[in-house]
């Protein structure tokens, strides 16, 4: 799914706004800094902070005209209300990764959204939020393009699907590189970012689209990344999670120039590797393949001496050797 392309490409933002001061002090700090950094291409939500508190930090980097945000509140309570200007009309979906963030509608009622879970909302009827001591994604998107699958709704649901996990690999790939890309790459990070949405709210995520073969490349790394010790972990595994075909899944890793099963063997010897280096209670050889699912300690040898260049017992030596190199 595409949108009319519109200058922009990529910026960054930080702010902190938990030092002392009045909430209408933090706040304003928070507000002039999104303004100064991000300009008024990348408008900030609308929020009007209540009587309680306002002490929030936070971290950007934008693509296009999307904003993504990694937030963290110790105390936040106000009011997210609608636009004032149709073009600045926006989707805001928040993913809570620590503690939980309520949000509340006087038709809707109050819903409070705890670790693992996400709300998404369109910036239409005001919302009363309250977050104490949270971290989480915050997703800032044109509106436009998605706003006939959201109308005025809260939609909440776990960041366990498989379109959820889709979204999330997509996010944490445009937060790495968004620095670097240029305009038409920004775009294309924007485009592929309301594909994955648009994927979330009709809970379905069209694998076969080229732009997402990143972002589900990505999304199989992280779920990889968490289970490198289960003997289970498999392509058909990852795919069978990601709810996509074993083949559509080694089409989107071709992309980025690495097999699945090429991956996953690099992650293992990379967290053998590091288990090396342990200078106490460091484990056998014997039990570095059996712990990182290696046939046996000969297939576990060779294939660490294909990657590093030595042995494990070579590497450990040169590891723990007084003076010697740090091991590469």
């Amino acid at each position: 799914m595409t949108v009319p392309d519109e200058p922009g490409s990529s910026g960054t933002f930080a702010a902190d706004a938990t030092a002392p001061g009045t909430v209408p002090a933090r706040f304003g700090r928070f507000w002039r800094g999104w303004e100064e950094q991000l300009g008024k291409e990348h408008p900030a939500p609308d929020f009007t902070p209540g009587s309680g508190d306002f002490r929030i930090s936070a971290r950007a980097v934008t693509a296009h005209d999307a904003v993504i945000a990694d937030v963290r509140s110790e105390s936040l309570i106000g009011t997210h209300t609608s636009s004032l200007h149709q073009g600045d009309e926006q989707v805001v979906m928040h993913v809570v990764r620590h503690n939980a963030w309520r949000f509340a509608r006087p038709r809707e009622g109050d819903h409070t959204v705890p670790a693992g879970h996400f709300m998404l909302q369109r910036n239409g009827p005001p919302t009363f939020e309250e977050a104490r001591r949270t971290a989480a994604t915050v997703l800032l998107l044109p509106a436009s393009p998605l706003s006939h699958l959201i109308r005025d709704r809260l939609i909440a649901g776990p960041t366990s699907s498989a379109e959820v996990r889709l979204l999330l690999g997509h996010l944490n790939l445009v937060d790495q590189t968004a620095r670097d890309l240029t305009g038409a790459g920004a775009l294309a990070a924007r485009n592929a970012l309301l594909a994955l949405v648009e994927g979330v709210l009709r809970q379905q995520a069209d694998g076969t689209e080229p732009h997402l073969g990143p972002a589900l490349a990505q999304a199989a790394k992280d779920l990889a990344d968490s289970r490198l010790a289960d003997p289970d972990l498999s392509p058909s595994m990852l795919a069978r999670e990601l709810s996509v075909s074993v083949r559509t899944l080694h089409r989107a890793f071709a992309a980025v120039e690495e097999s699945v099963a090429g991956y996953i063997r690099r992650r293992r010897l990379e967290q053998a590797r590091l288990e090396l280096l342990t200078p106490v209670g460091r484990p056998s050889v014997a039990e570095l393949a059996a712990h990182w699912q290696f046939a046996d300690s000969s297939h576990f040898i060779r294939a660490f001496k294909s990657r590093y260049g030595r042995t494990p017992a070579e590497f450990a030596r040169t590891a723990t050797r007084p003076g010697g190199s740090p091991a590469q």
